[in-house]
């Protein structure tokens, strides 16, 4: 296919976390609001436009943001509610869309390619955003593009509550001027280096030799480079096709122990959740399997909110188990499988109360890391 003439779109759902919170709560409407943990040792997770102005942001200590912005209302957050309307949203864009990838919580990209020829691509895109707004009430932008990097790209300057299009022949003229900063995959090291070249806008980035950018960069240096020309051929990868993170154990002889096999979950979901983190992924789907010794084989899941952390997967793990071994028979094998997964990273588990055990969290994955997946388990032999 050629890549030129593609059609990708990029939909963000504007501000997420408080956009669902002043659907259930008018008052919060036009307020400086922050969305993480309510003590001073809590991150924050998300936080409005207004709360922004001053200086407020994503992954601050709550301390500093509550003291940058004192008449911020500070919400909690409800994870659960944030991945029901997370989950609306998606169940509205498969309704209607060919092809499309959920990216995160509140992000999806959507192949519309060849729809020109029937609808219109621009006018599909905007009936998608109506309809989107009309069921939820979110706000909600759109960047239309060539590819995924111009799209989010595009997304990001539609904001807030915006659509761009941006057509191929138009890609270099809008990317040109913008900040470096604006290109995804740029951290702050990596901005730093090329600050430090002089480089400051996508424009002189993309002047820059190829060669150059890899003797500086490495391999991320041919991937930045060739965004700054607005080049990304990477696929809109279909969201039922996304890979799970699962295990399984088969028994070297048959058992009915109970203890033995809750044990033997306990480590399971360890080794998933830890696979999960290392992927920076999310899971909202939890599958348990147990195998008889006559083959008979039985599964049973339960959609969750969006987590990637062992102690609420646990219980959940426990209770399926629970539910699904019910005839006491000899069990050959069991499995824990992890699935409908996003992109996204749980910082001190976004409202979590307890610092103490995210760190406790994180020092684990830091040995695991280190050492091997198997380094470090829990003490405890049930769930």
């Amino acid at each position: 296919m050629d890549t030129a003439n593609r059609h990708v779109i990029h939909l963000d759902l504007d501000t997420f976390f408080v956009s669902v919170e002043r659907l259930l709560n008018s008052k919060l409407i036009g307020k400086p609001v922050i969305i993480g943990g309510t003590s001073d040792r809590g991150v924050v997770s998300s936080c409005s436009y207004e709360a922004r102005q001053f200086g407020a942001s994503s992954g601050m200590p709550m301390k500093l943001a509550r003291t940058l912005c004192r008449d911020a209302i500070i919400v909690r957050g409800d994870m659960e509610m944030y991945s029901k309307y997370s989950k609306m949203v998606t169940e509205i864009v498969a309704e209607r869309a060919p092809l499309f990838e959920k990216a995160s919580i509140d992000e999806h990209y959507i192949d519309i390619t060849g729809m020109d020829r029937f609808f219109g691509c621009l006018k599909w895109t905007q009936e998608l955003r109506k309809s989107i707004i009309d069921n939820t009430g979110l706000p909600i932008s759109f960047g239309l593009s060539p590819n995924k990097t111009v799209s989010k790209i595009a997304t990001g300057e539609a904001k807030p509550n915006g659509l761009l299009e941006i057509t191929g022949e138009r890609v270099k003229p809008f990317l040109d001027p913008l900040s470096i900063k604006k290109i995804p995959g740029i951290g702050d090291k990596t901005y730093q280096t090329l600050r430090s070249m002089g480089i400051s806008n996508i424009h002189t980035l993309s002047q820059i030799p190829m060669e150059m950018m890899e003797r500086v960069l490495g391999k991320n240096g041919n991937m930045i480079w060739k965004k700054a020309n607005g080049i990304d051929n990477t696929p809109v990868i279909a969201y039922h096709e996304r890979l799970s993170i699962g295990t399984e154990n088969t028994f070297e002889q048959d058992t009915i122990d109970i203890s033995f096999m809750r044990q033997i979950l306990t480590g399971m979901v360890e080794k998933v959740c830890f696979q999960l983190r290392k992927k920076q992924k999310l899971t909202s789907c939890i599958t348990v399997k147990i195998r008889y010794s006559n083959f008979d084989t039985h599964t049973l899941q339960k959609q969750i909110a969006y987590t990637s952390l062992d102690h609420v997967i646990l219980a959940v793990v426990k209770d399926l188990f629970e539910r699904l071994y019910q005839r006491r028979m000899l069990i050959r094998l069991i499995g824990v499988r992890l699935s409908g997964l996003v992109h996204g990273v749980q910082q001190l588990d976004l409202f979590e109360e307890s610092p103490q055990l995210i760190r406790l969290y994180q020092a684990l994955d830091r040995l695991r890391i280190r050492y091997g997946s198997d380094a470090v388990h829990r003490a405890i032999t049930t769930i």
